[in-house]
């Protein structure tokens, strides 16, 4: 990877999180970016990134092109630098949710695709990443993408491409469910007597000794809830009432939703 160029389209906070963990990382490969915004390209600049002046500058460079656009705005990406990727045939990775391989095939009139599902947390190196890639995905690009994306977060392959919607709706989304269990959290803190910002505090701390634990993997998560419950306590009658508003369903339910809406962006969008 030290000797290649990764170019990344798309300057927001996916793309720029990925170009500071490649800067950071000692012998990994170069990063470029590029947004059609100037004030993005302007904070890109500023945050120390190599920023490409024009778009076909980056594609021109790029060994791997990286796609951090929104996924309405890829096909209309890809009539635009078609040429381009057809001069250099560079390594595709899509972080763009629900578009499907064949279609990315199609539209960039390439056969090496990779999909990617990071999350936010890559902006503090501690994303969570599924990637997909067909069964004629050379080994050496399968390894390229995982060096591009292990600066930033951990990675997984799935070997089934419909599993990339369920990754979206577990990790690409799942941050947000969690930042709404911590405002939740805070809210009723206050509602219990606790200053605001004690509450918030507090709720955002637990949050974090919580997914240590969980993350370590001595112990299941249900493991270290059981560990923590005990029998008629404070925490038990605490689970006993999300169990009995129908805590586990409703996760289910929003999973569920999140898996739908990522599915059909795939139809809507794929369609062009």
């Amino acid at each position: 990877m030290q000797n290649m160029t990764i170019g990344i389209i798309g300057a927001g906070n996916m793309g720029r999180a990925l170009a500071a963990g490649l800067a950071a990382t000692p012998g990994a490969a170069r990063a470029l970016v590029y947004d059609h915004s100037d004030d993005t390209r302007r904070r890109a600049a500023q945050q120390g990134l190599a920023v490409a002046k024009t778009l076909a500058e980056l594609v021109a460079q790029a060994d791997v092109l990286v796609l951090a656009v929104k996924p309405q705005h890829v096909a209309a990406l890809a009539r635009e630098i078609a040429a381009g990727v057809a001069t250099g045939h560079p390594l595709i990775v899509s972080v763009a949710a629900g578009i499907r391989t064949d279609a990315l095939r199609r539209w960039f009139h390439s056969d090496r695709v990779v999909r990617a599902m990071p999350n936010t947390p890559a902006l503090i190196r501690a994303g969570a990443t599924v990637l997909y890639a067909a069964a004629d995905i050379a080994a050496d690009d399968r390894a390229r993408v995982e060096a591009l994306l292990q600066p930033v977060s951990a990675v997984w392959w799935v070997a089934d491409e419909d599993l990339m919607d369920a990754a979206t709706a577990v990790s690409g989304s799942g941050p947000a469910y969690f930042f709404l269990a911590i405002e939740a959290l805070a809210a009723a803190g206050v509602q219990a007597g606790l200053p605001a910002l004690i509450a918030s505090e507090l709720a955002a701390a637990t949050a974090l000794g919580a997914a240590r634990m969980a993350g370590a993997g001595t112990e299941s998560p249900a493991t270290l809830r059981r560990q923590v419950t005990s029998p008629n306590g404070t925490t038990e009658r605490a689970i006993q009432s999300f169990m009995d508003q129908g805590f586990m369903k409703m996760f289910e339910r929003a999973v569920e939703a999140a898996r739908a809406r990522a599915a059909e962006l795939g139809e809507e969008l794929g369609a062009v």
